[in-house]
């Protein structure tokens, strides 16, 4: 995983997962969510501090 303007490792957040810049949410948390059948529009309805380049760089991560 390399880290982008959008996620970022830091060892002191969520045990060291690559997280979205600024925030504590997860790649593998926007992935899970979308796995489960959420679309980007229902992700950033309900993390309003999200925009749609963050969500898309975490399906860039799992690529």
């Amino acid at each position: 995983m390399v880290e982008s303007r959008y996620i970022e490792l830091n060892q002191n957040v969520r045990f060291g997962k690559p997280i979205i810049t600024g925030t504590r949410i997860t790649v593998e948390d926007v992935l899970n969510w979308l796995e489960s059948g959420m679309t980007i529009r229902d992700i950033l309805n309900d993390f309003p501090e999200l925009n749609a380049e963050q969500v898309n760089a975490c399906i860039d991560c799992n690529r």
